[in-house]
């Protein structure tokens, strides 16, 4: 591996970079039996715990384990800080669109974004259009995936504001950490993120409906099948709250009610990880099992908080992100703090052209795709792969952008020869209510395949513990 910026050494030479110089003098005096011990005790935990990750389809079991890293991603406090500052701004500029495009639309009228790419979107929800919610907050959890290329910048790949997940792998890398070594906290003075759920908590506590003192909150799960599962219930068991499925709650007299062996109890935010077409039969998809009956009027009324809201999904869509930096100009007035990835609409002419005559230097996605699927890593394809795809895109032009391959960051890592460089990427968690917070940290993923830039856990990705240093 070449030509990357590596987040512990300089220039790819033995020389350490200042935050890591503490945690290489502690590796160096490791044995190797102690480390290889300490990562069987890892996975036995991990396993024990039941952190796995549900992986459809495929044929050797429905669970498997996400493989867990000991050596840390390190993040010096003056690089959080500008990564924080840039996150907060895009994720409000953000719920500034989401607000925008389901009330006045200035920003389709001012010509700055066009309407068909917002109006045909799939994840636009027309049933939104009007609905005032809580505090004009839309994606009260936002999940943005960052990457750093070149000679460091840091560039954001992609927006999940939809369901965002990942969050309790973050927290549970940072207890096993703390678990196994218990003197490297001892010599780093590392921020710490077992705050989240109490932020989660008061952040959904504070968007709930107008006149609520004491609002109940409920985490809302498709059940116990979903490959997030895990997830679903380790936040409600941390926030201290119920974990519901849709059969657990109806509606009634403009409210939705939990049932519950003291009676039914009313429910005013629900933190749902269920996607919107399933969350009212009779409002969008009627075969639906897993959602609740009604909950779109009680919702229209304003007496039911969801988080994250119906309709958000078009704004992390990827044919709508190269417009971001477009969008803070627009509602905020200022320039953007952190750099989307150079991005070809294959929708347009001259886009389309570049990325059909460059297919095997670029990364081509699906603008609906997520998990890693639907996507071609034009450098790691065949050829017959390549001119698969090229069909596709002629197909659809619209459904497809490319980026250039960037060389994404590495961090040292275990893998089975011993530690090598493998490449990364970083998704930190943005709370939206009253205000916007975030823990100083975040998932930081790694595809453990030499050469490979897939990180995620479905295409065989695995987590490290991630270390913002206080000053």
């Amino acid at each position: 591996m070449s030509g990357f910026f590596d987040e512990m050494y300089v220039d790819g030479e033995r020389q350490i970079r200042e935050h890591y110089c503490e945690f290489d003098s502690w590796l160096g005096a490791q044995a190797t039996e102690t480390i290889a011990r300490k990562r069987v005790e890892a996975d036995l935990i991990f396993r024990r715990v039941g952190i796995t990750f549900a992986v459809y389809g495929n044929n050797a079991g429905t669970e498997r384990l996400i493989p867990f890293d000991i050596i840390p991603r390190i993040i010096p406090a003056a690089e959080w800080a500008h990564l924080q500052t840039g996150l907060m701004q895009r994720v409000q500029a953000l719920n500034m669109f989401i607000h925008d495009i389901y009330h006045e639309q200035h920003i389709v009228k001012s010509g700055v974004i066009p309407a068909e790419q917002i109006f045909r979107n799939a994840q636009y929800r027309p049933e939104m259009q009007g609905i005032e919610v809580a505090s004009d907050i839309y994606a009260h959890i936002a999940g943005v995936d960052i990457v750093r290329a070149g000679a460091g910048e840091f560039y954001v790949l992609e927006d999940n504001l939809r369901v965002p997940s990942g969050v309790s792998y973050m927290l549970e890398d940072r207890k096993m950490m703390m678990r196994l070594f218990p003197d490297l906290f001892a010599r780093h003075k590392i921020a710490p993120v077992a705050h989240y759920p109490d932020l989660l908590l008061d952040m959904l506590r504070s968007v709930a409906p107008q006149g609520v003192n004491d609002p109940t909150v409920v985490v809302m799960t498709p059940g116990m099948y979903n490959s997030a599962y895990f997830e679903h219930a380790f936040l409600a068991q941390q926030m201290g709250v119920e974990l519901v499925e849709g059969q657990d709650l109806f509606v009634k007299d403009n409210n939705v009610w939990m049932r519950t062996t003291r009676g039914p109890q009313r429910v005013d935010v629900i933190y749902r990880r269920i996607d919107d077409d399933y969350m009212d039969p009779l409002a969008f998809r009627s075969d639906s099992s897993i959602g609740v009956p009604g909950i779109m009027s009680v919702y229209r009324a304003g007496r039911v908080t969801l988080s994250n809201a119906i309709g958000t999904g078009v704004a992390d869509d990827k044919s709508i992100y190269p417009f971001v930096p477009d969008m803070i100009r627009f509602y905020l007035a200022e320039e953007p703090i952190l750099n989307n990835v150079p991005t070809y609409q294959c929708r347009k002419k001259e886009d389309l052209q570049y990325t059909l005559d460059h297919l095997a230097e670029l990364v081509v996605k699906e603008v609906h795709g997520a998990g890693g699927y639907g996507m071609l890593v034009g450098p790691a394809s065949t050829k017959a792969e390549i001119e698969d795809f090229r069909q596709r895109i002629l197909a659809k032009p619209d459904g497809y952008i490319a980026q250039p391959t960037l060389a994404l960051s590495a961090c040292p890592t275990y893998v089975e020869s011993g530690i090598a460089p493998r490449h990364i990427d970083l998704r930190p968690f943005v709370l939206s209510g009253k205000s916007v917070t975030m823990v100083p940290g975040g998932l930081t993923r790694v595809a453990l395949k030499e050469g490979s830039l897939v990180v995620n856990s479905s295409q065989g990705g695995g987590t490290k513990d991630t270390w913002i240093l206080e000053k």
